[in-house]
């Protein structure tokens, strides 16, 4: 079953208006804590949680999170999030949502004015393309970048990132 799409420009406004305290704060929180925290990520963080990924994303990490909204997985064919989060799709949910995960912190200044590869914890790959503006496999922009956590980092994509 294909997934596609991802994250809302709402997500983008409300972390880059964030206060240099409450970036500090947010800092202090884990990926998941962070992802519960925004309010704009309820799809996801259920996903994380179905998937049983829970725990490795509180994890030490570092890990860099390229993460969906909840608007990017509304996007998606009618009736595919209900049809992942069943057990029976656990193992096909946990491949989509690790391929959203690299291991280790990679900051946006990391991928600026570049052309990059990472492999993921699915063990899969994503191109970074940070020549202008910065686009996961071609299609999935970052419209939020470098909101850390305790634990790493998350970026926010406009889409959810199939593995290819």
């Amino acid at each position: 079953m294909s997934i596609r799409k991802s994250f809302m420009a709402a997500v983008a406004a409300l972390f880059l208006t964030t206060t240099a305290a409450k970036a500090g704060e947010m800092a202090s929180a884990d990926i998941v804590d962070t992802a519960v925290s925004a309010g704009q990520f309820n799809t996801l963080v259920a996903a994380v949680k179905a998937a049983g990924l829970v725990e490795t994303l509180k994890g030490d990490g570092p890990f860099t999170v390229f993460a969906p909204t909840d608007e990017a997985f509304a996007k998606l064919p009618a009736g595919t999030v209900e049809s992942l989060l069943k057990p029976e799709n656990k193992e096909q949910l946990v491949s989509i949502l690790t391929y959203h995960v690299v291991p280790g912190k990679v900051m946006s200044s990391d991928v600026t004015a570049k052309r990059t590869r990472a492999t993921t914890v699915q063990g899969g790959e994503l191109v970074i393309d940070g020549v202008s503006g910065v686009f996961v496999n071609s299609t999935a922009q970052v419209i939020a970048a470098d909101i850390e956590a305790s634990n790493g980092v998350i970026h926010v994509v406009e889409e959810v990132i199939l593995p290819q």
